[in-house]
């Protein structure tokens, strides 16, 4: 009868070091597949920048990786010109917060169906608010017409707790 250890798994042969012999040009080959897939994708997205660039050629990989660097850093650089150019203020802020904080209420009282009056109250309250901010915003006068919109002022703030 033969031995039973040839039908052996074959990990049980190897030692810890012919194991990383054997798994590492595999795992090797899954990286170098992730970055040709990456680069790739990059080569999609930027298609019509890489034919300003070199129209009518092959692209290398590191074409591809610097046409990429530099349009990224171009975006950037429009960005911060957009973003200089544009200050907020502090009202604008305000406005613009205020503005967010009342569309998430109404679609939050919106989702339930069943109508309460203290849904109704609030609803109108807020709108009534609103429509006030909004004329004070875009009054002359912008600052103290601020603070009429709101019935105690800025500096009393409501707090649940």
């Amino acid at each position: 009868m033969a031995p039973s250890t040839v039908f052996m798994e074959p990990d049980n042969l190897l030692t810890p070091k012919e194991k990383n012999k054997l798994r590492k040009p595999v795992v090797e080959k899954m990286r170098r597949d992730r970055i040709n897939s990456s680069i790739e994708q990059l080569k999609l997205l930027l298609e019509k920048e890489f034919q300003r660039h070199q129209p009518n050629s092959k692209l290398e990989k590191a074409d591809i990786l610097e046409i990429t660097v530099s349009y990224l850093k171009q975006q950037s650089q429009l960005q911060m010109k957009t973003a200089g150019s544009f200050h907020k203020s502090p009202q604008f802020d305000f406005r613009e917060g205020y503005a967010r904080c009342l569309q998430e209420a109404f679609h939050f009282l919106s989702l339930h169906k069943v109508r309460t009056e203290t849904q109704t109250k609030l609803l109108s309250h807020f709108q009534k608010s609103h429509s006030a901010a909004t004329e004070a915003a875009f009054s002359p006068g912008s600052p103290s017409a601020l603070k009429q919109a709101s019935p105690k002022g800025a500096s009393t703030l409501w707090r649940p707790w």
